[in-house]
């Protein structure tokens, strides 16, 4: 196969913080070809999870994202922590979040927002077996409304695009899989 990765010739960053770091690198294709300047977005990794209550419903939040400049509904979701495994960070979010812990949290795919400028990966999960526990305890920046629906509701919301967040679009879709994969061949 034909090698078509890019050398990065220098790296210079651009802005830094907590939620997110830009680059500007200087490119080199293996036609000698350079690219600059080439931004690159550097965030922590994301993790994305639908999860199921002992009752088998679906929780749904439901929050405004400043970015879209509107509430809309999602998926359990945060960002790793450095040296956190993703698994953790699922558990760890679900409890901030909404109160629930699991039985089980089962990784089902990764996928990247954006692989030509995002640096980052985007974990998606499965949880089942969930038990509210305690209250939510949330970051001062958050505000998060928790609704349960059924499996079948939460089918219908994906049908009607009812889920703007592509990555929890794209989660949903791998967790359903998994669960007709767990379910068996239909013998009906």
């Amino acid at each position: 196969m034909k090698n078509m990765d890019w050398k990065t010739l220098k790296s210079e960053r651009v802005l830094e913080d907590r939620w997110i770091s830009v680059r500007s690198d200087v490119c080199q294709m293996p036609n000698g070809r350079l690219v600059e300047p080439y931004y690159v977005l550097d965030y922590p990794d994301w993790v994305a999870v639908v999860a199921i209550t002992d009752e088998g419903e679906v929780i749904i939040n439901r929050q405004y994202r400043h970015g879209a400049g509107r509430t809309i509904l999602e998926l359990p979701s945060g960002t790793v922590e450095p040296n956190e495994d993703p698994a953790e960070t699922v558990a760890r979010e679900l409890l901030e979040e909404t109160g629930y812990i699991f039985d089980k949290i089962i990784k089902t795919g990764e996928t990247s927002a954006n692989p030509s400028n995002h640096s980052n990966i985007a974990h998606c999960f499965l949880a089942l077996g969930g038990r509210k526990i305690a209250e939510q305890n949330l970051d001062e920046s958050e505000e998060i409304e928790v609704n349960l629906v059924s499996l079948d509701r939460f089918g219908e919301m994906l049908e009607g695009n009812e889920l703007l967040q592509a990555m929890h679009v794209t989660s949903a879709f791998y967790a359903l899989r998994k669960l007709d994969k767990m379910k068996g061949p239909d013998l009906g």
